[in-house]
């Protein structure tokens, strides 16, 4: 069963999304929250690996990142990876406060720019019982410089500025396409796949989607540094889910990340790029072995 819900962060920002709730559970559940990556909503295939967690007898509660979506928030269209990593442990607390809901089994799932989110989240946040991190950004300055031409990155940085000072002045911030059908134009995601899936999954499934973002969004980007995380999930059993085609978030940074962690871990490859994680086969392996080991560590 799906309902709508909403919460309050602790400053105040009003998230949406949506509650599942496994039919005929017996006592308190297990609970996982779940928020999507770098500008994108909940629509865009979040429901499919939510339903697969919830018939597995779990609740499962996905929202929209503050500013963009369903939720709250302003500027509209700022992603501040530091206030989503915040909001995700609001949301605990939320689930956590839920009826019929465990909250001393709460996992969370991240994917892409939340998936960098949910390596912090589970590092300093003990509350957190398991986590499954899905093709996820490990260094926002490594990334940047393998999807930035060396030769346009000092333009780059120095529109990072200008954009500062004129924030400084009063002026509005400056406002950036996420994806751009040239993949040498100025956007944030420059891949010729992020196009061609923001586009055709933003005009099926989420038409509250919007394909801009401050820039001072892309300079936060590069300062980002989620990887550093990882040695300090240990205890709590991490996954993480790497497609080997992946150059959004290139595959060998994910993978040597991945050595850095200390057990339980458990590394789960699976075919194609960056966005067929969200679909086809790839979807069909993975959701099912991130089913399994959140049952294995939520519902022993």
């Amino acid at each position: 069963m799906r309902k709508d819900i909403e919460f309050r962060t602790e400053d105040g920002v009003t998230l949406r999304g949506w509650l599942y709730q496994p039919d005929r559970s017996k006592g308190p559940v297990p609970a996982i929250v779940m928020a999507h990556g770098y500008s994108a909503t909940k629509e865009m295939y979040l429901d499919k690996f939510a339903e697969v967690f919830c018939a597995a007898g779990m609740a499962v509660l996905v929202y929209d990142n503050r500013n963009l979506g369903a939720s709250d928030g302003e500027p509209r269209q700022h992603i501040d990876p530091w206030r989503q990593v915040s909001d995700y442990r609001d949301a605990i607390t939320f689930a956590g406060s839920l009826p019929g809901v465990d909250k001393a089994r709460i996992g969370v799932w991240g994917s892409s720019y939340s998936g960098g989110h949910v390596l912090v989240v589970a590092a300093i946040d003990r509350r957190v019982k398991c986590v499954v991190c899905q093709v996820p950004l490990i260094s926002g300055l490594r990334n940047a410089r393998r999807l930035i031409r060396s030769d346009f990155f000092a333009a780059v940085r120095a529109s990072f500025d200008a954009d500062r000072e004129a924030r400084y002045a009063g002026k509005p911030p400056a406002m950036i396409p996420v994806v751009a059908e040239d993949p040498l134009g100025a956007c944030a995601l420059p891949t010729p796949d992020s196009w061609q899936w923001f586009n055709e999954t933003g005009r099926k499934l989420a038409p509250s989607w919007r394909n801009e973002c401050t820039l001072q969004s892309v300079e936060l980007f590069t300062e980002y540094e989620p990887g550093i995380y990882i040695p300090n999930i240990c205890p709590t059993p991490f996954m993480l889910v790497v497609a080997l085609g992946d150059h959004l978030v290139p595959a060998d940074i994910s993978l040597a990340a991945f050595e850095t962690a200390l057990h339980p871990k458990k590394l789960l490859t699976v075919p194609g790029g960056h966005f067929e994680a969200y679909v086809g086969p790839a979807f069909e392996i993975s959701s099912v072995a991130q089913r399994d080991w959140f049952v294995e560590h939520l519902k022993p």
